[in-house]
């Protein structure tokens, strides 16, 4: 903070969330060490503005909320538990990360055979990961993109997605119904023709 504050002209930019103002990424899904943190994000991100305004005026401060976009993050979230990439996973480190009742919930949901073998469970992962990224609606580059033309236009909220928009949209036109999923997405409106990225 004191560079910038010495620059003249700087920008704090902070990476939240769209779990930042929306808790779940789904029914079923409990999110809540990583929406903590996020909506903590947010929250620090949106004080400081006004701490920047009172003490050093010449400084701004951007929050970004994120939707799904193309990053190695599931891979990440491995190696910051000191795992390694799920091809090389041992069996023992496969069934501490997803033990029984998870693969039974995947199962369920059609994404893993019944019975499906610790090879198959470490190809479903490896499948995962490269989905996550490579089949994201936003790229990383192009949330770069995003976020930048934000920073420039001035925005201290920069929403990063599509999904991003909708989902905001839809918790502040339905705040009590925000964990009630049929009823949030009810009728949650297109954004109009030529809606801004952030």
């Amino acid at each position: 903070m004191p560079l910038l504050i010495a620059s003249g002209d700087g920008v704090l930019v902070n990476t939240s969330s769209v779990n930042g103002f929306w808790a779940s990424p789904g029914p079923g899904m409990p999110n809540t060490a990583y929406s903590t943190a996020k909506f903590a994000v947010r929250g620090f991100s949106e004080a400081l503005i006004e701490d920047v305004r009172v003490h050093a005026p010449q400084v701004r401060v951007a929050v970004v909320m994120p939707g799904h976009l193309g990053t190695d993050i599931v891979a990440n979230s491995f190696r910051a538990r000191g795992l390694p990439a799920p091809e090389h996973m041992s069996d023992a480190q496969l069934e501490e990360l997803v033990p029984g009742d998870t693969q039974a919930k995947l199962v369920s949901a059609g994404l893993l055979a019944e019975g499906a073998s610790a090879d198959e469970l470490r190809q479903m992962l490896v499948r995962a990961n490269a989905d996550f990224r490579d089949k994201a609606p936003v790229s990383a580059s192009e949330a770069a993109t995003v976020i930048l033309d934000g920073v420039r236009s001035g925005a201290w909220r920069i929403l990063v997605g599509e999904d991003a928009r909708r989902i905001d949209a839809a918790v502040r036109a339905k705040p009590d119904a925000a964990y009630d999923y049929a009823e949030l997405f009810s009728q949650a409106e297109e954004p109009a023709a030529g809606t801004p990225e952030r």
